[in-house]
């Protein structure tokens, strides 16, 4: 997902000293772009670099909510916009650090932190000086000639004081505070759980004849793995879509694929130390209680309130309206993959973890079309080569590596993104394979955001993507699935969005809009990673340098509405499921497996599917903050489909007029309102049966 990812706050004690002079998160030394001296920074500066941080952050605040002078947009609203330049600073490069590299050290500093910054926020939000001013700005608006970017500003500021609770009187105000403190522990905790159980689950398999049917290159990665861990004579997998998917795809051990499945599914719900169900009823019953706060009847309207959906019951009749045409095919699937079981083992029945293996079967029988076949021809540097190639003809971007970049760990690779006049875009920082600090899946993020300062200077951002993408082995580089291959477009689509900037302000620059808008430049650029004109500029074989062949190209295509029943029904009970939790009203007690499983029966899900996430693993409704918000990966969807036929529709997927106006999109960032952005640039509302017939749901 990211999908797009949001800074989450943690917390447990640390104790380190260090001078500003020996503090590189403190220093005014510069470094290139302004990035953080990550070749320099140790763990031990980041408490002290965060408690400088917070007082200067509060200094700036409190001079001007203190402010004599008669409150105006630029005193308050533009200097509230530019106030803790330094906490940016120290956040982003330790959040960033901690998701990707992180280790028990990390964790410590992180649970001493996410109090100071809890606090530091409501303080901020729920300062009443402060918030008179800003209320005496928006009251008098009309009247300040402000540009649209301004008044959108300072609208989007006072609703967020509003939707923190400046309103609220102070014993509501108190007890707030205090629900935020412990949902950012509970969101840390949440996290800390599903890392741990996936890192201390290891199998380790000794007879090789139990390995029957996975490719070798497969098998190496294994070994790899079992050799690091001091086990040479096996082969180890563990919980991670990266080890265990492709075991899923191809091993014929049916109690392996069972095994392994279950390891992923069942994270964070074994009744032990890492057992997430208290936590996520925890979580929840704070959520419907700071809902209430607001004058909402359950945490889903209280957030959607200021998305582009607005409340529960629009998302209720969105997701019903995809729901029941990929239910419907993923049901005719399954009995396509049931018969192939039955000839396998007569009498079986088709359980999840026989999916996938079966519908590799079945993709090479329909379309002649291996996966394997497909892989020597995705290394993943010709992939990302790739998408820099469709951002040069969609935008006119150039991107070019820099070698001597401080970087947080040595797989981190940098590259400097200039225009087509050679004038600065952004920096692009990319950290592909998994290590044992680093949370699972893909995401984008920010490590300096794109704003103008005082003296109008164009700050150019930079940006990370993260993966966990197969690792390069002793016999081969690094080799992406089809699946890999639209994960790193999808992150790069993202990155585009935070690159293409041109926003005065943080607030509303890059991906700083609404959660169901943010995924459509992400997954526009899923569209082209398959095109034939776009394959043929990046998917050479590894060993040979053949560009892949006509053919392989046309069974890609032709495959590719192949069991989107089962990608879509998995992705939609998970959004669902997300709104089950999100709508609860009261803060009664209740069982989390049996809520699930209610919620399952309810959508009369079936059995040979697994949601997505499951409750105990779903870390972006219980961490990252797309609480009620997991329904905008397909929101979005429908946007993309729609914004890539404004391609499609003349002809050329790289039509110069139209890749102008969404350039035009993604640069505005959060400028305007979405769907105003929307509207200029596809000139109609969005039509969601570009998206059912991409996905081949509906003729």
């Amino acid at each position: 997902m990211n999908k797009p990812f949001i800074i989450f706050a943690i917390a447990m004690t640390f104790i380190a000293c260090n001078s500003k002079d020996e503090n590189p998160l403190l220093s005014t030394e510069t470094t290139p772009y302004g990035v953080p001296a990550f070749d320099k920074i140790k763990v031990e500066h980041y408490a002290p670099a965060f408690e400088e941080a917070l007082r200067l952050a509060k200094e700036e605040v409190n001079a001007i909510a203190d402010n004599a002078e008669e409150p105006t947009f630029d005193n308050t609203i533009v200097a509230l916009d530019r106030a803790g330049g330094l906490l940016d600073k120290v956040s982003s490069a330790f959040f960033n650090v901690l998701e990707a590299d992180g280790n028990d050290e990390m964790n410590e500093v992180a649970e001493y932190v996410s109090p100071l910054l809890t606090e530091h926020s409501d303080q901020i939000l729920l300062n009443e000086k402060l918030f008179n001013r800003i209320k005496a700005i928006y009251n008098k608006r009309e009247t300040l000639n402000l540009s649209p970017e301004d008044m959108r500003l300072l609208t989007e500021t006072y609703k967020s004081f509003v939707r923190n609770g400046a309103n609220l009187d102070d014993a509501s105000k108190k007890r707030l505070s205090e629900i935020n403190k412990e949902l950012a522990i509970l969101s840390l905790r949440f996290a800390q759980n599903v890392q741990s159980e996936t890192n201390n689950y290891e199998l380790f398999i000794t007879d090789e004849n139990e390995l029957s049917g996975l490719p070798e290159d497969v098998k190496q990665a294994a070994k790899e793995l079992a050799v690091d861990a001091g086990r040479p004579e096996s082969w180890k997998f563990y919980p991670t879509r990266t080890s265990f998917i492709p075991v899923l795809q191809y091993a014929d051990n049916r109690e392996l694929r069972r095994e392994l499945l279950l390891a992923y599914t069942t994270r964070g719900n074994h009744d032990n130390e890492f057992d997430n169900k208290e936590i996520i009823k925890q979580t929840m019953h704070l959520r419907v209680e700071k809902a209430h706060l607001f004058g909402f009847s359950n945490p889903a309207d209280y957030i959607l309130d200021d998305c582009m959906a607005h409340n529960s019951a629009t998302v209720d009749a969105f997701l019903q309206s995809v729901w029941q045409p990929s239910l419907a095919k993923a049901k005719v699937e399954a009995a396509e993959l049931q018969a192939m079981l039955q000839k396998d083992i007569p009498g079986a029945t088709l359980e999840p973890w026989d999916w996938w293996y079966y519908a590799e079967k079945l993709r090479k029988s329909k379309y002649d079309l291996d996966e394997e076949q497909i892989k020597p021809y995705f290394e993943l540097s010709n992939v990302r080569r790739g998408a820099f190639g469709v951002a040069h003809k969609l935008y006119g971007l150039n991107f070019e590596q820099i070698n001597d970049m401080p970087v947080y760990n040595k797989d981190v690779e940098v590259f400097r993104a200039t225009d087509a006049n050679g004038n600065l875009v952004g920096i692009l920082y990319t950290d592909y394979f998994p290590r044992a600090g680093k949370r699972p899946g893909a995401w984008m993020n920010n490590i300096c955001s794109q704003y103008v300062d005082a003296k109008g200077v164009d700050h150019r951002p930079v940006i990370i993507n993260v993966g966990n993408f197969t690792k390069p082995t002793a016999n081969k580089p690094s080799l992406l699935s089809m699946d890999d291959v639209e994960t790193l477009f999808h992150e790069f689509g993202h990155a585009l969005h935070g690159l293409l900037s041109e926003s005065n302000y943080k607030t509303l620059s890059g991906t700083n809009v609404p959660r169901d808008f943010v995924e459509l430049p992400s997954q526009f650029m899923e569209n082209y990673c398959y095109e034939p004109e776009v394959l043929q500029t990046y998917a050479f074989h590894y060993q040979t340098g053949e560009i892949i062949p006509d053919e392989l190209i046309k069974k890609i295509n032709n495959a590719s509405k192949f069991n989107q029943g089962f990608v879509e029904t998995e992705l939609l009970s998970a959004s669902i499921l997300d709104m089950d939790y999100h709508k609860i009203t009261t803060t009664d007690d209740f069982d989390v497996n049996e809520f699930e499983e209610k919620s399952m029966q309810k959508m009369q899900m079936i059995p040979q599917i697994i949601v997505r996430y499951r409750s105990t693993f779903f870390n972006h409704i219980f961490m990252t903050g797309y609480e009620a918000g997991y329904y905008s990966y397909t929101w979005s969807a429908v946007l993309d489909s729609d914004a890539f036929y404004a391609f499609k529709e003349t002809g050329d997927i790289f039509n110069a007029k139209v890749a102008a106006k969404f350039k035009n999109l993604l640069k505005q960032g959060g400028t305007k309102d979405p769907q105003e952005l929307y509207m200029e640039f596809r000139g109609k509302q969005a039509d969601p049966k570009y998206l059912l017939q991409k996905k081949g749901l509906v003729d």
